[in-house]
């Protein structure tokens, strides 16, 4: 079986998701703290989790600098941390992540 891995940053990522919903009406807080409390339980017992570095942040930068992956910040950060861990494989419902991590020739899968 292999083995999920994620980064702090994906935490973060997943906080801002829930507090946009928050303010939008769209969730209670309640909700959303607890749905923030069980991601971080399934991510301290079910992944590997990897913290990101200097040098995540500056190929992320590199990577934005390839104009034609059309790569914002958050999804740069995944990419470096991937590439710069040795993660086999991406796995996204985004199709832009996709298709700049294919032009980057990081694995990636839409799923």
């Amino acid at each position: 079986m292999a083995e999920v891995a994620l980064s702090l940053w994906t935490k973060t990522e997943f906080s801002s998701v829930l507090a946009r919903k928050v303010r939008m009406q769209e969730s209670t807080e309640q909700f959303a703290l607890e749905t923030i409390n069980k991601f971080e339980q399934m991510m301290a017992n079910s992944c590997q989790v990897i913290i990101p570095d200097a040098t995540d942040f500056d190929l992320a930068a590199q990577f934005i600098q390839k104009f034609q992956t059309g790569l914002r910040a958050g999804d740069a950060l995944h990419l470096a941390i991937a590439k710069n861990h040795d993660i086999a494989s991406i796995y996204t419902l985004e199709v832009k992540l996709a298709q700049a991590a294919s032009l980057l020739s990081i694995p990636c899968s839409l799923d």
